[in-house]
């Protein structure tokens, strides 16, 4: 039975929920955004009246305002997003048990075998896509193809309640003149260093010699070179599929400049404790910390380290991490935004003795931890905790275990990486 992989983008999914929920926003430029105050304030999405002015997400809501100055900023519903991003998943789910997220707003569906009940796939597509429409007044892309890479790349390709066919017949002509930073997985990073070996697209991509891909950028290259060229076996995950996490990190963009070693000492402490915090929910210790740091000039330098043995310890993670932080070579810098990640997770239930450590001192301060925790979850999280990260509450006065994040990867407010 010829394969069918859905991928199904929500057209700007923050601002059309926010229409939804109050129809007048469609009658102005709109844009869902963070605060100024916070430093947080970006464009996150924006409805189809701002993006006549050419209003880009992941801009400053300063550098939006200057091309429209009516522009109306609604603040985020997160949990609203969620809520509605589900229902449109669940209509998804009427017609297949393998659907995939991908972000909030995104899902990748496997309609191979529905077709047998529902008919052609890619009619089936169209039915879902006109049924979320009609039963939500929300639109969504779609990509079908083949296989999940290619999928993905048509609903980027094709938006506003469109969808484009990527098959084994046409994706030479459809995908390979398209720029290799289009492909899933190439990020600036690597699309830069594809460009400086004359690779600029995905044809290219597909064209180069594979071999000297994996020399340049090890097993991804391999990956990368396989996608251009249609190689893409992978499976869309049923419903309930959970991933294995890999990483439990959180970050900061503070209100104002961490100024000094004192300052970011206690930013520290309350990003580790969040992280602690995490690792202990999921019942896992890890065994490497990196940390970040953005200066104001937006300037990324970051450092990790292997440790004696894992923890989930936020006392251990936050003497860590000032170690990192002490390898940035740059004097009086000043940092906008910082970020601690533990990763190379365990499961391990005891602590592993060793030569350095007291197993019965660490087991008290877990019990510490998780005893300040608990009193946050009853009564909030200013509820307890150290009475330091009071002397300079602007910088501190944060609950990043708390922060919603769109993004379950890298260093984002509240990320776990999967």
């Amino acid at each position: 039975m010829k394969r069918v992989i859905v991928h199904s983008d929500i057209n700007h999914a923050y601002a059309q929920i926010e229409e939804m929920r109050n129809p007048a926003y469609r009658k102005v430029p709109m844009a869902v955004g963070g605060s100024e105050e916070k430093r947080n304030g970006i464009i996150l999405a924006k409805n189809d009246l701002a993006k006549r002015y050419h209003i880009q997400t992941g801009e400053s809501l300063r550098e939006a305002r200057a091309k429209c100055p009516d522009l109306l900023i609604v603040h985020p519903h997160y949990e609203e997003y969620i809520y509605y991003t589900e229902k449109i998943k669940d209509i998804y789910r009427q017609y297949t048990d393998r659907v995939e997220s991908f972000g909030l707003d995104e899902a990748w569906m496997d309609l191979t075998h529905s077709q047998r009940l529902f008919g052609d796939g890619v009619h089936l597509a169209s039915r879902i896509q006109e049924e979320v429409y009609r039963k939500t007044g929300m639109t969504v892309s779609m990509g079908v193809s083949f296989n999940k890479v290619f999928a993905k790349l048509g609903s980027d390709m094709k938006k506003k309640k469109g969808y484009i066919l990527i098959d084994e017949e046409n994706f030479r002509d459809v995908v390979w003149p398209r720029p290799v930073g289009d492909l899933l997985m190439v990020g600036h990073r690597t699309e830069a260093k594809l460009h400086q070996m004359g690779i600029l697209t995905i044809g290219d991509l597909a064209r180069a010699d594979g071999t000297l891909l994996v020399r340049r950028f090890g097993k991804i290259g391999g990956m990368l070179y396989q996608f251009a060229n249609g190689l893409d076996h992978s499976e869309v995950k049923p419903v309930g599929y959970q991933r294995e996490i890999k990483s439990v990190g959180n970050g900061k963009t503070v209100v104002r400049d961490i100024e000094n070693r004192e300052q970011l000492y206690e930013v520290f402490r309350v990003i580790a404790e969040s992280v602690a915090a995490r690792l202990r929910d999921i019942h896992s210790k890890g065994s490497v910390v990196s940390v970040y740091m953005r200066d104001t000039g937006l300037c990324y330098i970051g450092f990790q380290q292997r440790l004696s043995q894992p923890t989930d310890l936020a006392d251990e993670i936050l003497h860590t991490a000032m170690f990192l932080a002490r390898k940035d070579p740059r004097f009086d810098v000043r940092y906008r935004s910082v970020g601690i990640r533990v990763s190379d997770l365990t499961k391990l239930a005891y602590d592993q003795p060793d030569l350095f450590s007291d197993p019965r001192r660490r087991e008290k301060e877990r019990r510490a931890e998780a005893v300040i925790e608990e009193i946050r979850g009853r009564y909030g999280y200013h509820s307890c905790g150290m009475a330091s990260v009071q002397l300079d509450s602007d910088l501190t006065d944060f609950d990043p275990k708390g922060t919603h994040t769109i993004h379950p990867v890298g260093f984002l407010d509240g990320s776990i990486s999967l």
